[in-house]
Parts: C-alpha cells; structure tokens; sequence
C-alpha cells in the first residue's frame, strides 16, 4: 500500500493539534493544581486558559511549516 502525502499530511496535521490540546489540557491541570488558592481562581485558570489558548492558537501556515520541518511532507497545492 502506497502513502498518499496528502493523506499524511493531514494525519500530520490531527497529531499537531492534538499535541496542542493535550499540551492546553496539562498547563490547565498545572495552573488549577498547583497555583489557584480557592474556588475561584480554580474557575478562572481553567476557563481563561482554554479561551486564551483558542484565542492565540497557532495558524495553518505556522503548522504547516512545523510539520514540514519535522516530518518532510508538506501540504500539496492543486492547480486546475
């Protein structure tokens, strides 16, 4: 069976993201763990982290190019 490297290109792409959730889920695990004193801080860490990690997500193209930089594939262009 042949790879497509389109199709592992988005492969790629589910991995990074995620890496980039689990990655999001562990600071909040940290800061809710190990930094917030009450209730509330426990609110605000795990919410404002998850909303600033959505707000200040990494672009396709950033993704693109980290994917390219460590596996070698890239995302193919179709021209009709």
């Amino acid at each position: 069976m042949t790879d497509n490297p389109d199709q592992k290109y988005v492969y790629y792409t589910k991995v990074a993201w995620a890496i980039y959730a689990l990655m999001t889920i562990v600071l909040i695990v940290l800061l809710v763990l190990f930094v917030a004193k009450d209730n509330e801080e426990m609110f605000f860490y795990s919410l404002m982290t998850a909303a600033a990690s959505y707000v200040f997500r990494p672009t396709d193209r950033f993704i693109s190019k980290q994917i390219f930089k460590f596996t070698g594939v890239s995302k193919t262009t179709e021209q009709e």
